[in-house]
């Protein structure tokens, strides 16, 4: 689908069948290396990539010699630990033939349920992709629970597009698309090619697809579609075990497209504007000025702050006379905030002892 090279910032998620051979549970790293070619293909276009990649638990029961069979949690958890080294090396070195730098960020679905560890997420994944970097996300096996048992990579692939703002998603799996039935077991069912709204009669013909290696059955992804698509995000559910599979999809490949409902920042600030503030924080004119024109709040233009607040909340904004602004999620909490009110950058360190984390508001967590 062309739609892929339209694109500003994927989130590509694989699926361990895809990265481990299922009798050997080796590394497939022909097939790694070719996906990582697709990753520099659409890094030379100037998009933004994150890889959100399974495969820690495959990769370490193979060199643990676990079975095959189903693992208890806790050798579950130790074959991840020892995956996620494997994987981590694997992926740096295939990026590196490119010249592209890898950094691997480990999280949990709570992490997106956390206001302040959602905004520490998407701080971090944005700090990586400014400095040239491709963040490859793992969850945490080692230390989660809930989400070993029931396979939710394909839900974190989406919360992970959620916190970092992406326009698509690309699920690569050992399925080319959502079926009205388990194509498996029933040789009627049809593929979708695009669905623009996920109703009851969509949700009802989501089977249990999971493959021996994958967890993630066709339920997950129908989950991960509606988180992804209610936040302005494009899915896409394709075959990934193709060599270059992004642009085998680019060419045509087979596929379902989940359309977004609305674009990514439209629905981040709605979901802004409707948070209840915590606190107020008062601007001078020249900020107010310069926040109409669209500009960060920084500390240097702040007269006042009011209420108990932590970081990540929302705050109301108004000028010198009282009027409302609009609201924003805060960098830093209250008494930090009143530490630095009227401060330029190079004066904030000495006064909180560490350095500013920028603006006080930044523009992309701001409404009006």
């Amino acid at each position: 689908m062309a739609a892929v090279t339209e694109a500003k910032r994927l989130v590509i998620k694989i699926g361990s069948a895809l990265l481990v051979d299922r009798d050997s549970g080796q590394l497939r790293a022909a097939w790694l290396r070719a996906l990582v070619q697709d990753v520099a293909w659409l890094r030379d276009q100037g998009k933004d990539v994150i890889l959100v990649s399974s495969g820690s638990i495959a990769l370490g029961r193979g060199a643990l010699g676990l079975p095959m069979s189903e693992l208890t949690l806790e050798q579950s958890q130790a074959a991840a630990s020892v995956g996620q080294i494997q994987l981590a090396r694997a992926y740096a070195e295939a990026l590196a033939e490119h010249g592209l730098q890898a950094a691997q960020v480990l999280v949990t679905l709570e992490d997106s349920a956390d206001r302040r560890r959602y905004l520490n997420s998407r701080a971090t994944l944005e700090q990586l992709l400014s400095l040239g970097a491709v963040p490859i996300v793992n969850e945490n096996d080692t230390v989660a629970t809930d989400e070993i048992r029931y396979g939710d990579n394909d839900r974190m692939a989406a919360q992970v597009a959620v916190t970092a703002g992406a326009d698509q998603l690309i699920l690569l799996s050992d399925v080319d698309g959502f079926y009205s039935a388990n194509p498996l077991q029933n040789p009627d069912a049809r593929r979708f090619d695009v669905i623009e709204t996920i109703t009851p009669e969509i949700e009802a013909m989501a089977g249990d697809a999971g493959s021996g290696l994958s967890k993630g059955g066709m339920k997950t992804k129908l989950m991960a579609a509606k988180t992804a698509t209610a936040a302005g995000c494009d899915m896409a559910i394709t075959e990934g075990s193709v060599s270059n599979p992004v642009q085998a999809l680019v060419n045509g490949a087979a596929a379902t497209w989940f359309k977004a409902q609305g674009d990514p920042q439209q629905k981040r600030k709605a979901w802004i504007a409707a948070m209840k503030p915590r606190g107020r924080v008062v601007v001078d004119a020249g900020a107010a000025r310069a926040l109409r024109s669209g500009s960060s709040l920084l500390p240097a233009g702040v007269k006042a702050i009011e209420g108990r607040f932590g970081r990540g909340d929302p705050l109301e904004i108004v000028d010198p006379e009282g009027h409302v602004l609009g609201q924003g999620l805060t960098r830093y909490d209250a008494a930090d905030a009143d530490q630095i009110k009227g401060l330029r950058s190079a004066q904030i360190e000495p006064v909180l002892g560490y350095p500013p984390r920028g603006p006080l508001i930044h523009r992309d967590d701001m409404v009006f």
